[in-house]
């Protein structure tokens, strides 16, 4: 085993080589016959106490021969401290702390990411860029300074605060007053209903409609990258579209629809679509919602929300998992939706999956003109070190947690008391040491997902694997515990952040039945194929995209109208409604595509102050 791992090249994956230098230091003495081995020997390797931190409790006296573990050893018994060695050795390498330079499954994870030279070259820019010093003296300044004013602050106005309180130690937080509707509201709804209720629009309507105002359907075409030659191009795509994104497929749409067969339908689907088409058809169709006015009463655009929704499927595939929190067998349609109602980016995840581990990717995989910085969820979408990496991504994780009250938090140091709220807190403190000594690492990790070179998603499960173990998962687990408290601070302080977080999370749910509404044609997604699943629920979400910048685009149009007959128009009666109508729209019936007589597209309206 010696001569193997003196043949193999071993190296720590992050900044703490204490292990590495403990591995250096056994093969360096292998070819001796001492029972003791003494730490500052003759030797080129000299171990510290430090290096000696990674032994675990159980092997301490049988490697050092002290009893306390806080006592200094000056030896180590060589047997021991070899079988220790390489029982730790396979811990590391199956939790990617140590990799095989050269090795397939045991290569560094390391080498999918940023060179770490290059970070350094560029980590000032990206610390002004997501605004956080990244040295790490300052930086542990920074975020220690955080966290003791934020407990400070909640302490000092616990008892001005009506919601919150601490009752035998147990927090309590008060059930927040349903939002009042503002008066007229009633009013202009129905008007608003008889309005979009004559115009006898359907599905397919709203898709011609749409393909002539922002041309959304320019993104398909061949995957050579060649001029398509199709015969009536855009009817073909539209068809296409409505037929996989409403669940009716190909052979359904061939017997309701004249002069179109289902291999048509399927031949666009097959050799001109392809998921990243599609993100761009979707992000054509968010540019342009952008540009209306109305959204911006509804919602702000910095911010977004995080839920899944459970789509059936069949038994037999790779993705389909039966979970009795659903209740059937199926998969995630896992969506982020803007706070101003339009839906950015949608992943389809297993059943059983931990959420949170894709939390970040909706975000950093979004190129629409809207941005949010801001990100809400459930609980599922939150844990330790996702908070930790959106942190030092620049996002702001704030999600609506059911269980908030039983999770602990942490002082900024163990001698920190409060007078208040004091019982809230563990007795344990940040570890600010271990955040420092792998701010580097962590920045890289951050560095590499801004750059493209590596998904949230992948890092957070390689995080995860084999054990928990990783250095990296720890240091990002101790940062995230910052991080959360600091957010838990805020939120049982802020009544106005708790009322957003619950409306950001009610528009989230307001969009999967959205969507769900428009797959009318069936009720199980039909692809075995991973890729093909995937291909549905983006169709799927561009045709729930398209439904509501055509409501967005009727509705201002409407109120436009109903103001010149007299109607009375304020931002808080605009802020009460929402895009996610539908009874204006014909799912069912005879399908035709229609000819229509259009206006030139118009993003204004202005209400009274």
């Amino acid at each position: 085993m010696l001569r193997i791992l003196s043949k193999l090249k071993l190296e720590s994956t992050s900044q703490d080589a204490s292990f590495e230098r403990s591995l250096a230091f056994m093969l360096e003495n292998s070819h001796r016959q001492s029972e003791w081995l003494m730490l500052k020997g003759k030797g080129k390797i000299i171990l510290t106490e430090y290096d000696l931190d990674w032994i675990p409790e159980k092997w301490w006296k049988l490697v050092t021969g002290e009893v306390k573990r806080d006592s200094v050893p000056t030896r180590i018994n060589r047997r021991q401290f070899e079988a220790c060695v390489c029982l730790q050795m396979v811990r590391e390498l199956k939790s990617g702390d140590l990799c095989v330079i050269g090795s397939d499954a045991y290569s560094d994870y390391r080498n999918e990411l940023v060179p770490m030279e290059e970070c350094e070259r560029t980590r000032a820019d990206y610390g002004e860029k997501v605004d956080l010093p990244v040295e790490s003296a300052a930086f542990i300044k920074h975020i220690r300074t955080l966290l003791t004013e934020a407990a400070q602050q909640a302490d000092k106005t616990y008892q001005d605060n009506p919601y919150f309180k601490i009752v035998d130690g147990r927090p309590k937080l008060g059930r927040q007053e349903k939002k009042e509707t503002p008066p007229g509201f009633k009013q202009l709804d129905d008007a608003l209903r008889r309005k979009l209720d004559g115009m006898g629009l359907s599905l397919l309507d709203v898709l011609a409609d749409t393909m002539k105002w922002i041309g959304w359907g320019k993104h398909f075409g061949p995957l050579s990258g060649h001029q398509g030659k199709l015969q009536e191009e855009d009817r073909r795509k539209i068809l296409t579209v409505f037929a996989y994104g409403t669940g009716l497929g190909p052979t359904q749409i061939s017997k309701n629809i004249a002069d179109v067969s289902a291999r048509q339908v399927s031949f666009v689907n097959q050799r001109q679509v392809t998921t990243e088409k599609l993100e761009a058809a979707i992000c054509t169709t968010i540019n342009a919602y952008n540009q209306f006015q109305l959204p911006r009463y509804w919602g702000d655009t910095k911010r977004a929300a995080a839920d899944g929704t459970q789509w059936n499927l069949y038994e037999n595939n790779l993705l389909s998992e039966r979970h009795i929190r659903y209740g059937g067998y199926g998969g995630i349609a896992y969506y982020h939706v803007s706070d101003t109602y339009i839906a950015l980016f949608s992943h389809f995840i297993p059943c059983g999956v931990w959420e949170a581990v894709y939390i970040l990717d909706g975000l950093t995989k979004n190129n629409s003109d809207i941005q949010p910085d801001t990100l809400h969820g459930d609980t599922q979408a939150q844990s330790a070190p996702v908070y930790g990496l959106a942190f030092l991504l620049g996002i702001k994780l704030m999600p609506r947690i059911r269980n908030w009250k039983d999770f602990k938090w942490f002082r900024p140091t163990a001698d920190e008391v409060y007078k208040h709220i004091d019982d809230l807190f563990t007795k344990d403190a940040i570890d600010w040491d271990l955040i420092a000594c792998h701010l580097p690492d962590m920045l890289q990790v951050a560095q590499s997902i801004r750059a493209g070179r590596i998904q949230p998603s992948t890092i957070l499960r390689k995080l995860g694997t084999a054990s928990r173990k990783n250095k990296l998962y720890f240091s990002f687990r101790e940062l995230g515990r910052v991080v959360r408290t600091l957010f838990l601070l805020e939120y049982i302080s802020d009544d106005a952040l708790r009322q957003v977080i619950q409306a950001a999370q009610n528009k989230c749910k307001g969009f999967n039945n959205f969507a769900q509404w428009a797959y009318f044609g069936s009720d199980t997604i039909e692809e075995n194929v991973r890729e093909d699943q995937l291909k549905i629920i983006k169709y799927n979400h561009l045709i729930a995209n398209l439904m509501i910048f055509h409501n967005c685009h009727t509705m201002t149009q409407a109120f436009k109208e109903l103001e010149a007959e007299g109607m009375k128009l304020t931002p808080e009666l605009a802020a009460a409604f929402s895009p996610y109508r539908t009874h204006h729209a014909n799912r069912f019936g005879m399908y035709e595509l229609r000819e229509r007589d259009l206006e030139p597209i118009d993003y204004g309206v202005t209400f009274q102050m």
